[in-house]
């Protein structure tokens, strides 16, 4: 007989957005299963670029200096030539950290080692995955979901409020769904694979024959770890040798390079480039997130961030919907999150096609840092406001002193998961801190003084106006500091409650 248990949120699949999610619910303290299929964690680096956008919301999960300790910079790109001579460039353009935006260049982490570092966090916050653990089916009404899984101990029935597929590409919860995963094969047939090599200098990102699609081959080493990753696309009926001499065997005939010997292999994978979009990310109380949602071709780094990125928008909001917040935020994550993915699908075959003609400098765009959502419903702000920053904007950093002398940033009163409410030059308590919601004054004589104005340059707030930051780092709302009604009305539907309220 089937066992039976009951949770708030079952998260099928524990990748990169499996595990993001299982953290934000973590720490909101929501009841929750990750379940993950294979019966051992990823080992593969496939995505290894960690954007800037990402790395702050990896602060704020508590993770990013394991992350940097644990990985390194792109290295440079070295572009050899047909005699051999080579010419070495930055594979993106140089920017240098702001006030407003303190990370500005892309970590390479291994997607292994991101996973393991996300685990970790996992565990400190009294949480696991539970590998070898495959979901047979579910149904869902009005209250929850009914799923049956597979794993160690038999089968077992679980009744969710939600389910939430971060299942990859081949998502079995979309397609249990029957959502429509529209888009088209790209025509790019490509392998990668983790190896230990000999014969070329970890201090590169190694591109022999750029632009050459029957004879590229990029070889960059994995920061943090002794293994090089390959990438070469391969005829699109080809037969991928991915032994060690197999991989030599191409690395020799594309570069005429006998001195360049796979040792062994960790990981190798080869596939069909492809660019698809889920027709929908929700249906009633099941959501799609990260590659269930979207595949794209891993030019410009972006997959992962766009996943993790996912995760981050709608963990608050389940855990909010959990607490009492109205049934329509739930349904912002997909007025969100997928037009996002549409851009990100265009960016990364846009980014292919250059690759195609030889030579892929990354600019901004890949750093995710302008996405927004300035229509999103979430979105309110002053109609007579002009210019500046909106609401549905990311919320800058900013150095900030507090009124007892130490300096600090605007991130780290963002961290956590609560909302901030910022109050600019403006008398009295006007609103109440409570739980889920940080209340700050900023001024000359208030508790954050913007001593450098890095607040005034990012945010141009008049005085007596306040800015209200989203869990996961956006503007909600700026309203002026007098208008309680209108942002009690907001906090309400946002299921930040005032304390009289909570105790009823």
């Amino acid at each position: 007989m089937a066992n039976h248990s009951t949770t708030d949120v079952l998260i099928c699949g524990a990748g990169a957005a499996g595990l993001t999610l299982a953290i934000e619910l973590a720490r909101r303290g929501v009841a929750f299963r990750l379940l993950e299929k294979m019966s051992r964690p990823f080992p593969g680096s496939r995505g290894k670029g960690i954007q800037p956008r990402t790395q702050e919301i990896f602060e704020d999960l508590g993770i990013l200096d394991r992350a940097v300790a644990a990985g390194g910079l792109y290295p440079r790109q070295r572009t050899y030539r047909d005699d051999g001579s080579y010419l070495d460039s930055d594979m993106a353009e140089d920017a240098e950290p702001t006030p407003a935006e303190p990370y500005h260049l892309p970590l390479m982490v291994p997607q292994f080692v991101t996973e393991r570092i996300m685990r970790e966090r996992l565990n400190e916050l009294g949480h696991r995955v539970e590998f070898g653990c495959e979901l047979l089916g579910f149904e869902q009404d009005g209250s929850g979901v009914i799923a049956r899984f597979a794993g160690p101990n038999g089968e077992e029935t679980l009744h969710a409020r939600y389910l939430v597929g971060a299942d990859g590409g081949r998502s079995f919860v979309r397609k249990t769904l029957g959502v429509d995963f529209p888009g088209k094969t790209l025509g790019v047939h490509a392998l990668v694979a983790d190896v230990v090599l000999t014969g070329l200098a970890p201090d590169a990102w190694h591109q022999f024959n750029d632009g050459d699609m029957e004879r590229m081959v990029a070889i960059c080493s994995l920061a943090g770890t002794d293994l090089f990753q390959l990438q070469a696309p391969i005829p699109p009926d080809a037969q991928a040798d991915l032994s060690a001499d197999g991989l030599t065997a191409l690395i020799a005939g594309r570069t005429g390079r006998a001195d360049i010997i796979v040792r062994s292999v960790s990981w190798a994978s080869d596939y069909q480039m492809n660019a698809r979009l889920a027709e929908r990310y929700r249906v009633g109380r099941v959501f799609l997130v990260g590659d269930a949602a979207h595949v794209h071709p891993p030019t410009g780094g972006q997959g992962l961030n766009t996943s993790v990125q996912d995760a981050y928008n709608l963990g608050w909001k389940l855990a909010a919907s959990l607490r009492g917040a109205r049934e329509d935020l739930l349904d912002s994550y997909e007025v969100e999150r997928r037009p996002v993915a549409e851009a990100m699908l265009g960016l990364s075959t846009r980014l292919l096609d250059a690759q195609k003609q030889g030579g892929m400098r990354r600019g901004r765009e890949v750093r995710q840092l302008d996405i927004g959502y300035p229509d999103s419903p979430l979105a309110k702000e002053l109609p007579e406001r002009k210019g500046g920053l909106r609401a549905g904007d990311r919320a800058p950093d900013a150095p900030i002193r507090g009124a007892a002398g130490q300096p600090s940033r605007l991130f780290q009163l963002f961290q956590g998961p609560h909302w901030t409410l910022l109050v600019h030059e403006a008398d009295g308590a006007l609103i109440e801190a409570r739980p889920g919601l940080h209340v700050h004054h900023i001024g000359a004589q208030s508790e954050v003084v913007d001593a450098w104005e890095h607040i005034r340059d990012a945010y141009a707030l008049a005085p007596g106006e306040c800015v209200l930051i989203r869990p996961d780092g956006y503007v909600g709302a700026i309203l002026n500091a007098d208008q309680t009604a209108e942002l009690e009305v907001y906090l309400a539907r946002m299921g930040v409650a005032r304390l009289e309220e909570e105790s009823k």
